[in-house]
C-alpha cells in the first residue's frame, strides 16, 4: 500500500472511530435520562436507603443498532403473571425499574419493591454473572432470578416449564424500546439471555421488534 493509500485510511478510521463513539454516547445518554427519571403508580412495599449503582458499564456483545418504531404501547395480560410473587431489588432513584415493576404488575405479579444500597450484595448472593447485570434484580418465591427488563412475557414463558439447568433469565445493560425502557419510539434489538446454576449462560430469545416483546 503506498504512504498516501495509509495515510487517506488512517483518516477515514479516525473519522469512522469518532462516529461510532458519538452514537455510543447518545445511547448511554438516552439510558440514563430514560433510567433517571422518577415514577409515578408504582408504590413500593418495603424500602430501605439506597445508592445508585453504575449498570452502564455493562460491555454489550453487539454494535448498537436504533430504529424508529411506532409500536410502543404495552399489552397487558393481566393472568401471565397472577401466580407469581417476587422481590424486586433496585435503587431508589431507578425510574426504569419503577417502570419495569409497572410492566410485570400490568401482567399478574405480585411484586415488592426494596430499594438497597449496595445492589452488587443481591446480585453476587444470587450469583447473576457481571456480564448479564442491570439496573434491578428479581427473587421469585420458588427463588428464580430474573436480571434486568426481562418482558413478562418470557417469564412467564420461562416459569411454565423451567429448563433442568436454568436459574433464571436476564436482559444484559438497559436496551432502550425493552419494557421499562421505552424512549421516543425507538428500539434496539437485544437478547433474552438465560442463567444457568452451574454459572453459563445461553440465548433464550432474540428480540428484533417490539412486538416480538407483547
Amino acid at each position: 500500500m503506498t504512504p498516501l493509500k495509509i495515510k487517506s485510511s488512517l483518516i477515514f478510521n479516525r473519522h469512522l472511530s469518532k462516529g461510532l463513539r458519538g452514537t455510543l454516547v447518545l445511547l448511554a445518554a438516552s439510558s440514563l435520562f430514560a433510567c433517571s427519571q422518577p415514577s409515578s403508580g408504582v408504590s413500593d412495599a418495603s424500602t430501605t436507603s439506597a445508592s445508585t449503582e453504575d449498570v452502564l458499564a455493562v460491555p454489550k456483545t453487539a454494535e448498537p443498532n436504533v430504529i424508529n418504531n411506532s409500536m410502543m404501547t404495552s399489552v397487558s395480560k393481566p393472568d401471565l403473571l397472577k401466580n407469581v410473587s417476587a422481590t424486586v431489588y433496585k435503587d431508589a432513584n431507578c425510574g426504569c425499574c419503577k417502570e419495569w415493576i409497572s410492566h410485570a404488575e400490568d401482567n399478574g405479579l405480585s411484586a415488592t419493591a426494596q430499594d438497597v444500597a449496595d445492589l452488587a450484595v443481591f446480585k453476587e448472593r444470587y450469583s447473576v454473572p457481571n456480564e448479564m447485570r442491570s439496573c434491578h434484580t428479581v427473587v421469585t418465591t420458588d427463588g428464580y432470578v430474573f436480571e434486568g427488563h426481562v418482558p413478562a412475557k418470557y417469564m412467564a414463558q420461562f416459569l411454565e416449564n423451567p429448563p433442568v439447568q436454568a436459574m433464571g433469565l436476564a436482559v444484559p445493560g438497559m436496551p432502550i424500546g425493552s419494557p421499562g425502557m421505552e424512549y421516543q419510539n425507538k428500539f434496539m434489538p437485544y437478547q433474552v439471555m438465560q442463567l444457568n446454576k452451574d454459572g453459563t449462560t445461553q440465548v433464550y430469545a432474540d428480540i428484533e421488534s417490539v412486538e416480538q416483546q407483547l
